[in-house]
């Protein structure tokens, strides 16, 4: 697929060169196969990330909240838009003392 240099149009392929029906631009196809990329070849799944070596510090964000498992009062967070758009995050937790995991939403 091509896109028009002139007037950002889609163009389309006739006769070994791309026309654009908008505006009348008209520019020779290429080799599609040298334009092309594949993935052949590659390692897409690596497997899990050994997290052991990494400092917890390095994970990510931690605030003050009271793990409901063990009690710690330190935990990581994250935040992701789960629900509609219009409705607010909903914060992740992981207890950096014993990786309780737990949710919570705004209502």
């Amino acid at each position: 697929m091509e896109f028009c240099d002139e007037c950002g149009s889609m163009m389309h392929g006739e006769d070994g060169s791309w026309i654009c029906r908008s505006c009348g631009f008209e520019k020779a196809k290429g080799d599609d196969e040298s334009d092309m990329t594949t993935t052949e070849g590659q390692d897409m799944d690596s497997g899990p990330v050994d997290m052991s070596e990494v400092d917890d510090a390095e994970i990510g964000p931690t605030t003050e909240a009271r793990c409901p498992e063990c009690g710690h009062d330190r935990a990581r967070y994250e935040m992701k838009q789960i629900r509609a758009a219009d409705e607010s995050e909903t914060r992740f937790f992981t207890c950096v003392e014993c990786d309780h995991k737990w949710r919570e939403d705004d209502h």
